[in-house]
């Protein structure tokens, strides 16, 4: 078992383990008195690992309620958000009382940003269930529902009380789900550390995640409010999110995020921002680990979409750009030359 404190505005720990779902009343009697809990979760967790964390919270005298929502980024809405805070409401939750987001990176920004809202905010527990939830997601802050704009336009700043990383939980993930975070642990080793490379081709979710968490408590504490440096954890997000969302999020975050990281490679080296071209290798790792590369759409799409991105400032985007492996850099480029970027990535 390993375990971080994260030194945010609002401090707090992450636990790494095995089989330590079961504990999760344990762990949170340790910071919060006896209260209502509320375990927010989606359809297929609800089926696999919410009993464990009910009967686990009751144990220890917490009173606990449960709200399920479908699995999947359609439920990732204005819609959702609003029914857990009914939910809520209707429990008569108040300010000493506690949410626990149970599942994926989707459950954790839907009840996240419940926790910061209800109330003008309340406390949250996180417990990722995936792999990329549990490097990435779960950390951070980060809370927010998608708008038919585009990913994430709504949501808040909420760092949790606790993460707790069960990581047996990704014996039940699909193959699918598995390179989700394989893609994210890659975009780790690209922008902090190539030596994760060896480690993520052999599975070693335990060596990964604490890297990978490390890496991000980092950033994270040097720029919690994401106007810096905690940028460079974006590298392929720009063009990610515009092929999650012209797919209709058939292609899942991961994959397109995997994707995403080659064009902008491509393209930062075509331009001539770095003098290393790093997407061949990128390329190969990524294919050796099984991802479908492929992009389907057309630069005048994806340029379309890049326009709703959160990182853009006045007329300007901010995009990572490698320049070498293990080492990236934040590179301001004018709108007028983004679509020029995505078509030199495209090629």
């Amino acid at each position: 078992m390993k375990k971080f404190l994260v030194s945010t505005s609002t401090p707090y720990e992450i636990v790494i383990g095995k089989d330590i779902l079961k504990d999760i009343g344990q762990y949170v009697s340790k910071i919060f008195p006896k209260c209502k809990a509320c375990v927010i979760t989606d359809s297929i967790v609800n089926t696999l690992y919410a009993d464990t964390v009910v009967n686990s919270l009751r144990d220890y005298g917490y009173q606990t309620t449960k709200v399920v929502f479908p699995s999947g980024e359609h439920s990732k809405n204005l819609n959702t958000y609003a029914r857990v805070l009914e939910a809520l409401a209707e429990d008569c939750f108040t300010r000493t009382d506690i949410i626990l987001s149970l599942g994926g990176g989707i459950v954790g920004d839907i009840a996240g940003f419940a926790a910061s809202t209800y109330m003008r905010g309340i406390s949250y527990v996180q417990i990722p269930t995936t792999y990329l939830a549990a490097i990435d997601a779960s950390v951070g802050g980060k809370t927010g529902v998608n708008l038919l704009g585009g990913k994430n336009l709504v949501g808040a700043f909420w760092q949790p009380a606790l993460v707790l990383c069960d990581y047996s939980t990704f014996d039940t993930l699909s193959e699918e789900s598995i390179l989700e975070g394989k893609a994210e642990a890659v975009k780790n080793a690209f922008i902090s550390d190539k030596n994760l490379i060896p480690a993520i081709k052999d599975n070693n979710y335990e060596q990964v995640i604490q890297r990978c968490v490390s890496i991000k408590k980092s950033i994270v504490e040097a720029d919690e409010r994401d106007t810096g440096l905690r940028q460079l954890l974006n590298f392929g997000h720009t063009i990610g999110h515009g092929i999650e969302k012209l797919s209709a999020f058939t292609v899942s975050h991961g994959l397109a995020v995997a994707k995403g990281m080659v064009v902008e490679s491509r393209a930062a080296y075509a331009m001539g921002l770095t003098p290393n071209n790093v997407s061949p290798e990128l390329e190969e790792i990524l294919t050796d680990l099984g991802f479908d590369l492929s992009v389907n759409y057309s630069s005048d799409e994806l340029y379309r979409y890049a326009l709703t991105d959160k990182k853009i400032f006045g007329d300007k985007i901010s995009m990572v750009i490698p320049e070498s492996i293990g080492k990236c850099r934040l590179q301001k480029i004018s709108l007028d030359k983004l679509k020029e970027f995505i078509e030199l990535g495209m090629k």
